[in-house]
C-alpha cells in the first residue's frame, strides 16, 4: 500500500493490560475508593478523548456503576497515569490536561437513563469543570449551560519549566470561543492550586463562527464566519505568553449555512453518528500555500463498494493524502501543486480498498493519524517499498512521474533508493513517451538531496524537467482558478508565517520565475569555447577561477564516493566540461545569494558544490549500473576490434544520458565524451558515425581522436575513417592531430594550413630574376614559382610565420607534399 500506518498507540494493547493489572492489584489489597482499583469488566467504554501537543493521550473509562475514570498515556515513557475519577454517571464531551499535568479541564453531560452508549438526553445540562490534580483537590465549575462545550489547554513551545499561568480555550456550541487565564501557585511543597479561583480572567476570542479547526502542533485556531453570506477564513496564532494575533483573513468560494456548526481537531467528536456527520461539509485546513484554488473531481473507483461516506484528509508533509474507503486514494503534491502529473491518483485499486481503515481518520500534528473508532494512533508514512514496486508495474506516464517524486521525497537511504530507480530506468528507458526518464530523475533527485535542508529552496532550484502537462489522467478532472490572497494582519513574521508571507508576496506581485536555469551558463560557455577556437581568451584570472570551481566540485564528489569506479571517467582534463561545471557553480551561487536571505555565504557555497556534485554523481551512478550490468572491463576500450552486444547497450544508455543533459545544459563527468566517442566508433557504421558527429550527438575530443590515430593502422577503411574525423576537427586541434598521423593525407592537410597562414596577408612583389631550383629533380615551373614565393615570405617573416610546435614545416615540406599528392592522384 502506498501509505504505511505504523501504530504508535493502541488502547487495547497500551492501556487495557494496565487497567486489568490495577484492578487485580486493588482487589488483592481489598482496596475501595475512586481510583482504578474498583473498575470492573466494562472495558467497552474505553475510548480516547484527546491527544495533546506533546503526544500524550487522554482517555476515559466507565465502570459498571457509571463512575468516569480519566487516564493519561505518556508517549515518551510509555506509562499510564490515573488523573481523576468522577463518581457520577456522566458522559464526557471533551477533556484536556495542561502541560504540567496539574490541571484537568472537562466538559460533561448526564447520560440517558437507558444507558445507551454515546447517546445524550435532549436538553441535558453541560458542566465544564476545572480540577486540581496535583494532587487531586478542588473542582471549579467554569460553565453550566444547556449547550455543549469543548475545552483545550494551550501548550507553549517552551516546556522546560512549569509556567505560573495556564491558558484554556472554551468552544461553545453557541458559536463563541473564550480564553481563560489560570494562575497556579505551589503550597505545602509540591501541592499546586489555582490562585484566586473565584475570579478567573477571561476574554472573547471569536464569535459568530460556523466552523473551527484547532492546529495542535502550531497552536493556531482557524475559523470561518459569515459576513453578508460570504465565507471568511480567519486564523489566530497563540504565543507562549497570553497574547494571540489575528494573522490573516481569506475569502472562501464555498457555501456554508449559518445554522451549521462543525469542529475539527477539538478532541473526539462522538456526539453525532456517521450519518449526521456526513451532512456537514468535510473541510480541513493544512498549513501550506499554493496561490491557486484547485478543484479535483474524482470518479468513484468501485461500483460494488457501499462505502460512500467518510472522506479522509491526511497531512504527509510534502503531500496531502485524500481517500474515500472503497473508492480511491490520492496523494496530492502540495509542495509543487502546479502540474497534476506530480500528484498520484489511485482509483479502484483493491489494495487501497482493503488495507486502509474504512473508518474516518483524523490528521493530527506532524504525520500522526488517529482512528477514533479503534482507539489507535498511527504515524502515517509513504511506503517506499510499495512505491518502488508500483513504479515497476505501472504503465501510465503520469503515474511514473508522480511515484518517482514520491519515492525521492521519502528520504531514508538515498543511495539505495537511487540505485533502485536507476535499475528501473535502465529496464524501462524506452517505455516513457511524455517525458525523459533520465532527465526527470537527475533533476528530481538533485532537488530532493538539497531542498529539505534549507527553507525557501523549493522556489530556487528546479523541481522537474517538465513545465507543462496536457495528457489526461483517467478518472480525474482538475480545474484551477485564481483565488483572492489572504490579507495578512501582522507585519512582523517568524518561522512558518515568514515563509507564508514571502510566498504571498511572490504571488501578489508576480515576481519572475525564481527557479534556477542554465541559460546564462549556456551563453557564457559558448562564448568561452568560441574564444578558444579562435585563439583568443579573456582574462586568465577569470578562466582560472572558473576552472578552480570545477576542481572543487570534483574533489567534493570524490570525497563523498570512496568506492573505486568501474567506468573509466575522470581520467582526463576535459576543459570544456570543467568550464561548464565551474560556470554553473558561479551562476548558481550568485542566484542563491540574491534570493536566499539569512543564510551564511559559506553554507550557500557548500550547497552549490553539493548540488553540482550530485548532478555529476547521478550520471556516474547510471554509468556504473550499466557498466556493471553488462560486465564491461574498467579500462577504456580500444578502437580496434569489433563491438560486443554489451557495448552496444552501454552506448545506447550513454546516448540517452547525453540527450537528457544536453537540453538542460548540465555538465557531464570529464571523460564522458571520449568514452562515448570510442564506443560510437566501435558500434556504428561509418555513415552513421559521421551523422552522429555532424548532428552533435558525438563530440570529438582531442583525447579520443589522439587514441584513434594511434590505435588504428592505415588500412583503406581506417584511412577513410581517420580522414573523415580530421576534417571535422576545429583547426587548432586538427593541426595537432595531423602531426600524429604519418600519412600523405595528413601531410597534405598540414601543407594546406601552412600555405593558408602564409598567404593570409601576402602582397604581390615584382618577380625575382633568379629562380632557385628545387631540391627535387622534377621540372614543374608553376610549382617551382609557387615554392619560391613561399620561401621569400618565410625568409622575410620568419618570426611571424613560424609554425607553432612544428619547425620543420616550411616551403620545402609543402613542395614535397604537393608532389607526393600529385603522384598519388596519377597513380605513379
Amino acid at each position: 500500500m502506498a501509505l504505511r500506518l505504523v501504530s504508535d498507540f493502541d488502547l487495547r494493547k497500551d492501556v487495557l493490560p494496565w487497567l486489568r493489572a490495577q484492578r487485580v492489584a486493588s482487589a488483592a489489597a481489598g482496596a475501595r475508593g475512586g481510583g482504578p482499583g474498583v473498575l470492573e469488566n466494562n472495558y467497552e467504554s474505553l475510548r480516547i478523548l484527546n491527544v495533546e501537543r506533546n503526544g500524550n493521550v487522554i482517555y476515559t473509562y466507565k465502570d459498571n456503576k457509571g463512575n468516569v475514570f480519566f487516564g493519561l498515556y505518556d508517549c515518551q515513557t510509555r506509562q499510564n497515569e490515573h488523573l481523576y475519577t468522577f463518581e457520577k454517571d456522566l458522559h464526557v464531551v471533551s477533556c484536556s490536561v495542561n502541560s504540567d499535568r496539574t490541571l484537568l479541564a472537562a466538559s460533561l453531560v448526564h447520560s440517558t437513563k437507558e444507558g445507551r452508549k454515546n447517546e445524550l438526553q435532549p436538553g441535558s445540562k453541560c458542566l465544564t469543570l476545572l480540577v486540581e490534580i496535583h494532587p487531586v483537590n478542588n473542582v471549579k465549575v467554569l460553565k453550566a449551560v444547556d449547550s455543549y462545550i469543548w475545552v483545550q489547554f494551550l501548550y507553549p513551545h517552551v516546556e522546560s519549566h512549569p509556567l505560573p499561568e495556564n491558558h484554556l480555550l472554551l468552544v461553545s456550541e453557541e458559536k463563541y470561543i473564550e480564553k481563560f487565564h489560570i494562575q497556579v501557585i505551589q503550597e505545602d511543597g509540591s501541592r499546586v492550586v489555582i490562585k484566586d479561583s473565584g475570579h478567573l480572567p477571561r476574554e472573547r476570542v471569536a464569535e459568530d463562527f460556523v466552523w473551527a479547526q484547532w492546529d495542535m502542533s502550531e497552536q493556531r485556531l482557524y475559523y470561518i464566519d459569515l459576513k453578508k453570506s460570504r465565507s471568511i477564513l480567519k486564523c489566530l496564532q497563540f504565543s507562549a505568553d497570553e497574547k494571540f494575533n489575528l494573522m490573516f483573513e481569506a475569502p472562501l468560494d464555498i457555501t456554508l449555512s449559518d445554522s451549521g456548526f462543525k469542529l475539527v481537531n477539538f478532541g473526539c467528536d462522538d456526539l453525532q453518528d456517521q450519518e449526521n456527520l456526513s451532512k456537514h461539509l468535510t473541510l480541513c485546513v493544512f498549513t501550506n500555500h499554493t496561490g491557486h484554488g484547485k478543484t479535483f473531481t474524482a470518479a468513484l473507483g468501485s461500483v460494488d463498494s457501499h462505502v460512500t461516506k467518510g472522506l479522509t484528509f491526511l497531512n504527509l508533509d510534502y503531500y496531502l493524502a485524500v481517500y474515500l474507503p472503497g473508492h480511491f486514494f490520492h496523494l496530492l503534491n502540495i509542495q509543487h501543486p502546479d502540474l497534476i502529473c506530480h500528484s498520484l491518483f489511485l482509483t479502484g485499486n483493491s489494495e487501497v480498498v482493503d488495507m486502509l481503515p474504512h473508518s474516518p481518520l483524523q490528521s493530527l500534528s506532524g504525520s500522526l493519524v488517529l482512528d477514533w473508532c479503534s482507539g489507535k494512533l498511527y504515524r502515517a508514512l509513504l511506503n517506499q517499498s510499495y512505491l518502488l514496486q508500483f513504479l515497476w508495474n505501472t504503465r501510465l506516464d503520469c503515474e511514473k512521474m508522480a511515484v518517482l517524486h514520491c519515492v525521492l521525497s521519502c528520504g531514508g537511504d538515498r543511495r539505495f533508493l537511487e540505485a533502485k530507480i536507476i535499475q528501473w530506468i535502465s529496464e524501462n528507458i524506452s517505455t516513457c513517451h511524455s517525458f525523459d526518464l533520465i532527465q526527470e530523475f537527475i533533476i528530481a533527485s538533485s532537488y530532493w538531496s538539497i531542498c529539505p535542508e534549507t527553507s525557501n529552496m523549493d522556489k530556487l532550484l528546479p523541481y522537474s524537467s517538465v513545465l507543462t502537462w496536457n495528457t489526461e489522467i483517467p478518472g480525474i478532472t482538475l480545474v484551477t482558478e485564481e483565488i483572492a490572497l489572504p490579507f495578512m494582519k501582522v507585519h512582523s513574521f517568524k518561522g512558518y508565517w515568514e515563509k507564508l508571507n514571502s510566498n504571498l508576496e511572490y504571488v501578489k506581485y508576480s515576481k519572475p520565475h525564481l527557479h534556477y536555469n542554465n541559460s546564462m551558463v549556456r551563453r557564457e560557455w559558448h562564448s568561452l569555447v568560441s574564444e578558444e577556437k579562435t585563439g583568443r581568451r579573456r582574462s586568465m584570472v577569470y578562466v582560472k577561477n572558473i576552472l578552480d570551481n570545477a576542481t572543487k566540485v570534483i574533489s567534493n564528489l570524490e570525497a563523498r564516493n570512496l568506492e573505486p569506479r568501474l567506468t573509466p571517467l575522470f581520467q582526463e582534463e576535459d576543459n570544456h566540461q570543467r568550464l561548464l561545471m565551474g560556470l554553473m557553480v558561479s551562476e548558481l551561487k550568485d542566484h542563491l545569494l540574491r534570493h536566499l536571505q539569512g543564510v551564511e555565504k559559506k553554507k550557500i557555497e557548500q550547497m552549490v558544490l553539493d548540488y553540482v556534485s550530485k548532478l555529476l554523481d547521478l550520471v556516474c551512478q547510471i554509468m556504473e549500473t550499466s557498466w556493471r550490468k553488462h560486465s564491461l572491463h574498467p579500462c577504456v576500450p580500444h578502437f580496434s576490434g569489433r563491438a560486443s552486444a554489451a557495448e552496444f547497450k552501454v552506448f545506447h544508455i550513454m546516448t540517452r544520458i547525453l540527450e537528457a543533459t544536453k537540453s538542460l545544459f548540465l555538465p557531464l563527468p570529464p571523460g564522458f565524451h571520449t568514452l562515448h566517442t570510442i564506443l560510437g566508433v566501435h558500434c556504428l557504421p561509418l555513415h552513421n558515425l559521421l551523422h552522429y558527429i555532424d548532428s552533435g550527438v558525438l563530440l570529438l575530443t582531442e583525447t579520443a581522436v589522439t587514441r584513434l590515430m594511434k590505435d588504428l593502422d592505415n588500412t583503406e577503411k581506417n584511412e577513410k575513417l581517420k580522414f573523415s574525423i580530421i576534417v571535422r576537427l576545429p583547426p587548432l586541434i586538427g593541426q595537432k592531430i595531423c602531426r600524429l598521423w604519418d600519412h600523405p593525407m595528413s601531410s597534405n592537410i598540414i601543407s594546406r594550413n601552412h600555405v593558408k597562414r602564409l598567404l593570409q596577408n601576402y602582397k604581390k612583389k615584382p618577380p625575382s630574376s633568379v629562380i632557385h631550383k628545387s631540391s627535387f629533380s622534377v621540372e614543374f615551373l608553376p610549382l617551382n614559382y609557387f615554392v619560391e614565393i613561399l620561401t621569400d615570405i618565410e625568409s622575410s617573416n620568419q618570426a611571424l610565420y613560424a609554425f607553432e610546435g612544428h619547425d620543420n614545416v616550411d616551403a620545402k615540406f609543402v613542395e614535397e607534399a604537393a608532389l607526393k599528392h600529385t603522384m598519388m592522384l596519377l597513380g605513379l
